[in-house]
């Protein structure tokens, strides 16, 4: 669901060759002995987006998409930085509550109202390579419940974008990925493990056998589901 080309006759499978070997070439060059773990850390620090590049895309997709954006750097064990685009909810939205990134008397309303009854929103969420100028989108439902004195936001991300009313949101944020310069992947594409690639001490450490996601842009599976208890 997450293919930009339909309606353009041939358009399909010439996007997926060309996003196919510029990930071949990218999983080569970062990890030449083929081996999770073993990051060439010199073809690493020359790959991905700028500091100060991923916050210029979420200014950039606030504009073309009529939406709210949030930045989020990623996590020190994730190779990738996020936006997440509001589609369903209106702000201030969950995202900008459970990263601190509103003012005292917004988030003490929106807490508030969870409160008074819990809140769902959807997100697309961008995660941008720090390794290579990639990017994945995933559609998110964010919901937040009071339990006692405490708020907790839940995150479960999707492998890819389904819903249909996400769609033309989609298409104009790989759009402005385009202008910027960043590939966008198809999100159902890379989530099965490399051809040739050892999985090293993965399964040990987080189960199974890491996925072409998992060498790009984070550890975890990519429909992991995360909670966060705000205090």
């Amino acid at each position: 669901m997450s293919c930009t080309e339909c309606g353009r006759k041939g358009g399909c499978d010439a996007h997926k060759g060309a996003m196919f070997a510029a990930l071949d070439e990218a999983l080569a060059r970062l990890y030449p002995t083929r081996r999770w773990g073993e990051l060439d850390e010199a073809a690493a620090f020359a790959g991905g987006l700028a500091p100060g590049e991923g916050e210029a895309l979420a200014a950039a997709l606030a504009g073309r998409l009529k939406a709210a954006t949030l930045f989020r750097p990623g996590e020190p064990d994730e190779t990738c930085d996020y936006v997440y685009i509001l589609c369903v909810g209106r702000p201030p939205g969950l995202i900008e509550l459970r990263e601190g990134a509103l003012a005292c008397e917004d988030a003490a309303a929106l807490e508030a109202a969870i409160v008074e009854s819990p809140v769902e929103e959807v997100y697309l969420r961008v995660s941008l390579s720090t390794l290579v100028r990639f990017a994945a989108v995933q559609e998110v439902t964010v919901t937040a419940e009071a339990e006692g004195p405490r708020v907790v936001v839940t995150e479960a991300p999707r492998a890819g974008v389904f819903a249909p009313p996400l769609l033309s949101r989609l298409r104009k944020l790989v759009a402005v990925l385009a202008e910027h310069g960043v590939r966008h992947l198809d999100f159902g594409e890379i989530i099965e493990a490399p051809a040739g690639f050892e999985a090293g001490d993965y399964p040990a450490h987080w189960g199974g056998a890491p996925a072409i996601a998992n060498y790009l842009f984070y550890p975890q599976a990519p429909a992991t589901v995360s909670t966060t208890t705000l205090t």
